[in-house]
């Protein structure tokens, strides 16, 4: 199959065209610049240089039969623009081959909290806030007519030294380790390999409609995580935990969603679409991606 990923160059997009590829397909990504072409180029993943704001630049895009939003802006109205972006792929959804698949990345924060609970599928939503628009992007997805669409809700991505856990590494690094709230709430999480898995899983599944979670099996406190993090990063000072006010007066509405505590069940995905996730969790293998990250900073 040909497919078009969206955020191609990111941590999480990345991965998931990496994995397309492995699989055998055909895999266009959109990326902002020569250079995101050029690790594109290298990966055999065709480079599409354009932007999320300018879906006429989306070339290639038309007669791909899979359609994956991975990326996003921090520039201007991030939900705004991630709504038109998805607007633009279902638009590009009834053009060409059908009907196409349209794989949108959402994300476990939907859930908030889930205190003493387990979310899955079917657990009514409470977002934050932030994750609101959000909610009403995948029921767009969801009830799109003529094309396949399927909500993915990964957890936070670990891997490789990159995403949310990187800021961990960076401020060991700095000499300065500090973690939102006491670090007894818990994250869901998942490998970035084993999440990749799954898109590819989802788009060959024929199914539509579907919601997704994507999450590991470990439940490891932050507090655990981050000591891990410390550990692999020969970490010396103390970990300074941020009372959540105070977090909010510099991080806004992201603080909040650093304290959600969740437990994300995922077994929908291993039944329906037979995806096991084989990296148990961040403290397994935190000394390799501490390698990881600290390879990429050179």
């Amino acid at each position: 199959m040909k497919i078009f990923v969206t955020g191609a160059t990111g941590h999480v997009g990345f991965h998931i065209a990496l994995a397309f590829r492995r699989a055998g397909h055909h895999v266009w990504g959109l990326t902002r610049s020569e250079k995101g072409a050029t690790r594109l180029d290298r990966h055999e993943i065709r480079p599409v240089v354009g932007s999320l704001q300018d879906p006429g630049s989306w070339k290639g895009a038309e007669d791909a039969a899979v359609l994956v939003h991975a990326a996003s802006d921090s520039k201007g109205d991030t939900w705004a623009l991630d709504r038109a972006a998805v607007e633009a792929l279902l638009a590009l959804a009834n053009r060409g081959a059908a009907p196409k698949t349209l794989l949108y990345t959402s994300g476990v924060w939907v859930y908030g909290s889930t205190g003493g609970g387990v979310a899955d599928e079917t657990t009514p939503l409470a977002p934050l806030p932030m994750s609101l628009p959000r909610v009403e992007t995948e029921k767009g997805v969801l009830s799109a007519t003529g094309i396949k669409g399927i909500v993915m809700r990964p957890g936070c991505v670990y891997g490789y030294g990159g995403s949310i856990f990187a800021m961990w590494f960076a401020g060991a690094a700095k000499g300065a380790l500090e973690v939102v709230g006491d670090g007894h709430n818990r994250w869901a999480t998942v490998h970035a390999d084993d999440c990749a898995d799954a898109y590819v899983r989802a788009a060959s599944s024929g199914l539509s409609g579907e919601i997704f979670n994507v999450t590991d099996r470990s439940r490891a406190p932050v507090r655990r995580l981050v000591t891990a993090a410390a550990r692999a990063a020969a970490f010396k000072g103390e970990i300074r935990w941020i009372p959540l006010e105070e977090a909010r007066k510099k991080m806004g509405g992201f603080a909040d969603a650093l304290a959600l505590d969740q437990h994300v069940d995922s077994r929908k995905a291993v039944a329906r679409l037979g995806w096991q996730p084989v990296h148990g969790g961040f403290e397994d293998e935190v000394e390799t991606y501490y390698a990881a990250w600290k390879a990429a900073q050179s």
